[in-house]
């Protein structure tokens, strides 16, 4: 998700997720008959339409684009068209106001993402990449990774509505922007907040299936698009026309049990008539202990790097496999059993690497692992290499982004490296850089070391982003950067002392 700014003109966004509930579709005509129970009540003669039309374009054009650039690739991503009755029927639930999904009568045949903010504008298309950038938690085709606590307000990772953006056989979608005068988000009553809902037909999000078919694009297209591709879907060059259902499209699933509902937060400035408070210092290194499971304590893209415990060799902690390990053995005993840090602890990355067909035991310093012969996750371990840099490295130049995501080294920067000049070490963006900025000095614009004293951080690449917006933190004035044409975006995180 991109993060927020809380220096310029305070913004709050937050998403709401829905729960992934597996229920039969209705036919088309049934469908109709709900949606129109949901338009809009009109008392003009003039019908207005709920969202703008360059919102509207914004919305499906980035719904589209982002649906074609999935990984690993799509087979059967099917082109995503605009909706009136869903665009009416999202339309009559943002002007309730009310924070949760909905309507109950309609939910049983659409899809549904939310997302709600007020201060700066923000685009519906800023929204949208959001749900998409949930892209970090989830590996394809596990969605039960994506499992926030949620007692009151979200924590850990989740990917439903990058899922629901990215299912494959939904092909429509209508949204709605409402500016609520009040809407009581999780105990917080927010004052002209824009909110927006996207309804999406056929839903997604069904139990125990992948959001897509992984394989060549457009190879596995249902036979009525004829063939024809576009960027990366199955497209229909004549004009769309309502498709009737089918049971390959709506397969059978589970009936609806009860599930508590999933919500999430973004972090978000304080409101401007409270003091400001210290963003919260964020680390990408995740301490555990001798008996952590990888299965456990995996949270999305931060699940690659752990700081193990002294006298894990002789824990009783459970280890499967060999150069494979399943996802249910100890990250620290795998790593001993490995060889990449021994009793006294240390810090290890891990890589996830899908699904294997067994596990095979063996010994190996002093550590005897366990045989299991079913297919199951697993992971591999590797040694967290530390680098100096100067003032003036860049991601670009140290780990490029690559897919699947490699690990990037443990850097050590020199002090002062926030007086150096935008010419030699530039930074672009806030929370989320450009790889091509200088990594130390934007580690001292993010807060993760002191410029008087440089230190260690940690980054991690991400995909690139249409826009960086710039701030003044920390002494360091960073650069708004809009449609870059090339390059990729990173992350960075403080480091435990």
């Amino acid at each position: 998700m991109s993060c927020l700014l809380s220096n310029i003109v305070p913004v709050v966004l937050a998403l709401l997720v829905w729960g992934t509930q597996g229920l039969f579709l209705p036919n088309s005509t049934h469908l109709e008959r709900l949606l129109h129970k949901y338009q809009q009540e009109e008392p003009h003669p003039r019908v207005r339409r709920a969202i703008p039309r360059a919102d509207r374009e914004e919305i499906l054009r980035l719904h589209n684009k982002l649906r074609g650039q999935v990984y690993p690739p799509a087979s059967n991503m099917e082109y995503m068209t605009w909706d009136d009755e869903l665009e009416r029927s999202a339309t009559a639930w943002a002007q309730e106001c009310l924070w949760e999904h909905g309507p109950a009568g309609l939910l049983v045949s659409i899809g549904q993402n939310l997302a709600v903010h007020w201060g700066r504008y923000r685009s519906p298309g800023f929204h949208v990449q959001s749900w998409y950038d949930e892209v970090k938690d989830y590996t394809y085709p596990y969605p039960h990774e994506c499992n926030p606590w949620c007692p009151e307000r979200c924590s850990g990772p989740m990917c439903t509505h990058y899922t629901q953006v990215v299912w494959a056989t939904t092909t429509k979608v209508g949204c709605a922007v409402h500016t609520c005068p009040k809407i009581n988000v999780w105990g917080d009553v927010w004052e002209n907040a824009v909110y927006l809902v996207c309804n999406y037909s056929p839903k997604g999000n069904w139990i125990g299936e992948a959001p897509y078919k992984t394989g060549q694009p457009c190879s596995e297209c249902p036979p009525s698009y004829g063939g024809s591709c576009r960027n990366n879907l199955c497209y229909r060059e004549e004009t769309y026309y309502q498709k009737t259902e089918t049971d390959e499209m709506n397969e059978v699933e589970m009936g609806p049990t009860p599930e508590e509902s999933h919500v999430w937060i973004q972090p978000r400035v304080v409101r401007p008539s409270k003091p400001k408070k210290t963003p919260a210092i964020s680390y990408m290194t995740q301490v555990v202990r001798c008996d952590t499971k990888m299965k456990d304590k995996c949270k999305g893209s931060t699940c690659n790097r752990y700081q193990c415990p002294a006298g894990c060799l002789n824990d009783k902690a459970k280890v499967f496999g060999s150069l494979f390990y399943e996802s249910s053995s100890s990250i620290c005993r795998a790593a001993v059993h490995y060889g990449i840090i021994d009793d006294r602890g240390g810090l290890v990355d891990i890589t996830r690497n899908g699904q294997v067909p067994f596990f095979v035991k063996s010994q190996r310093n002093g550590v005897e692992s366990l045989s299991k012969y079913k297919p199951s996750s697993s992971f591999t371990v590797s040694k967290v290499k530390e680098q100096d840099v100067d003032c003036h490295a860049t991601v670009a130049q140290l780990c490029p982004f690559k897919k699947p995501a490699s690990h990037c080294p443990r850097v050590h920067c020199p002090a002062h490296c926030g007086e150096e000049p935008s010419y030699w070490a530039p930074v672009f963006g806030t929370n989320i850089y450009a790889d091509s900025s200088s990594i130390c000095k934007s580690a001292v614009h993010a807060g993760a070391i002191g410029d008087e004293s440089g230190g260690h951080v940690d980054v991690m690449p991400v995909g690139k982003k249409d826009s960086y917006v710039g701030s003044l933190r920390n002494g360091v004035q960073s650069e708004s950067l809009t449609a870059p044409q090339d390059g990729n975006a990173f992350r960075i995180f403080a480091v435990r002392q």
